[in-house]
């Protein structure tokens, strides 16, 4: 009775793959969908078709986390359109057209739990992020008000935020500096508690947010290693 159906996008990725591992230690039932397969979170009708064969092998879904997602670098001069639209229609609209087919069945069961995994970004800003950071405060917001809005049908929404995750997405990005130890030395000291948060530590951020016993909705629940609460001042 306590087997869970868990939906994850994403789930060949860093986060995504942990996330999967997480829910099924625990003993759910666990569909991955992934790009890498075939899945494309900004199909809405794919997310339809995939949210309704899910129903009818598994009768129901519990948990949908939102993991899927794209970056971008750069600030606003050097953005181009297709980066705006590329970023925004995985990040923002991909996680819309999912939930937007996994909440019926929520509704009708008036239980369920969505967590979608939004970034620091969100609420600092940080340097030569700028499409990145906008999807990302464009998640958090949504977040929000779909909590609000599945309040009256006993569904959670909740978001987690990490701070520089050490993910193959940041390893890459630091390879292709002139100086890739010193970029990695340098986001690390970017967190006041001094290193990357992994992707075991968002999973288990994740499972929390799921889990039943977990009293909170429209929560953006922050792993980001003090980056938005906290400043280290050297004394004299």
């Amino acid at each position: 009775m306590n087997r869970r159906v868990v939906v994850i996008t994403g789930a060949a990725g860093g986060i995504g793959e942990r996330t999967v591992a997480r829910f099924r230690s625990l003993g759910d039932e666990v569909i991955g969908l992934d790009v890498a397969d075939g899945f494309d979170v900004r199909d809405r009708t794919g997310c339809r078709r995939v949210t309704a064969d899910i129903i009818a092998a598994h009768g129901r879904i519990d948990v949908l986390c939102n993991v899927a997602g794209v970056g971008a670098v750069g600030d606003v001069v050097v953005a181009n359109t297709s980066d705006w639209e590329d970023v925004f229609a995985v990040n923002v609209f991909g996680l819309a057209h999912m939930s937007a087919a996994v909440l019926p069945a929520m509704r009708s069961a008036r239980s369920g739990s969505i967590v979608n995994v939004c970034s620091v970004a969100a609420s600092v800003g940080l340097v030569e992020r700028a499409v990145y950071s906008a999807s990302k405060g464009a998640v958090l917001a949504l977040t929000r008000a779909m909590a609000a809005d599945e309040i009256a049908h006993g569904v959670r929404v909740n978001c987690v935020s990490p701070g520089t995750v050490s993910s193959p997405w940041v390893e890459r990005l630091a390879a292709a500096t002139p100086e890739p130890e010193v970029t990695m030395g340098n986001l690390r000291r970017r967190q006041p508690l001094g290193r990357l948060v992994t992707c075991d530590e968002v999973a288990d951020a994740i499972a929390y947010l799921a889990a039943p016993s977990t009293f909170t909705t429209g929560a953006d629940f922050l792993l980001d290693g003090g980056i938005t609460s906290v400043r280290i001042v050297e004394q004299s």
